[in-house]
């Protein structure tokens, strides 16, 4: 049962391998040119598992301790798993034990999207398949970023610019949330408020209050927000399709 569904699963994860392993190396070597040595996003890449949040942890690393600004820069950089949470809710509420948990640990965007748009065969275990799809993007990921890191170690060369492989991730993900979205309001908001705090406060100070901002509008506008709704009723009706 584990072996077919990890037979089933790989093949699904193989072009989240390749852009995992380059953006995973991208860290890495990123992480080595500031001065870390692989132990760090080998155990980043591990437990934190969120790429655009390591990226942001290196820098978090080298700066002034300020426990408010790195909780409220997290939130905000991974708010979008609250919504990947609520859609898998139905699908989760029957397992059972650690297997659950890691599979809610493991729900990175590119795991979510394979295991809310796959449904198995009969003969494969659900359950299993996406245990799978978790753990198998996990270790590529891991695999990226420790070894970029120790590449990066080993290998001297300039990397100045490497540090713009996390705004490209961000600005890859927000077209790509742009582009998906039934909706750009969100978006327009978190733009919106982000250049007003900017001008207003300066690059060294406008992320704490362009955030207050964004949550203060997104309650402002929350009846016209209603994304998580929809990602919820789309999963029920796919749910409902193969049965």
């Amino acid at each position: 049962m584990k072996r077919n569904a990890l037979k089933y699963a790989f093949p699904y994860t193989l072009p989240i391998c390749a852009g995992f392993l380059f953006l995973g190396m991208s860290y890495g070597f990123f992480a080595s040119s500031k001065g870390f040595s692989f132990i760090y996003p080998l155990f980043m890449s591990m437990f934190i598992f969120a790429g655009s949040m390591e990226f942001v942890t290196i820098s978090l690393l080298l700066a002034s301790f300020n426990p408010v600004y790195s909780f409220l820069l997290a939130l905000m950089v991974n708010a979008r798993h609250l919504f990947y949470g609520i859609s898998m809710l139905d699908t989760y509420k029957d397992y059972k034990g650690i297997k659950k948990f890691y599979l809610i640990y493991g729900m990175c965007d590119e795991t979510f999207s394979v295991n809310c748009s796959i449904t198995p065969p009969p003969e494969i275990d659900r359950e299993w398949f996406m245990i799978w799809v978790t753990l198998l993007n996990q270790i590529y990921w891991v695999f990226g970023a420790t070894m970029g890191a120790v590449l990066g170690s080993v290998i001297h060369f300039d990397t100045t610019g490497i540090e713009f492989v996390m705004t490209a991730l961000f600005f890859v993900m927000f077209l790509d949330q742009w582009d998906t979205a039934s909706r750009h309001l969100p978006a327009l908001i978190g733009v919106i408020c982000s250049l007003a705090c900017l001008l207003l406060f300066g690059k060294s100070n406008f992320m704490i209050p362009a955030m207050v901002l964004i949550i203060l509008s997104f309650f402002l506008c929350r009846d016209k927000l209603d994304d998580s709704k929809k990602i919820v009723k789309r999963s029920h009706e796919s749910e409902e399709n193969v049965q």
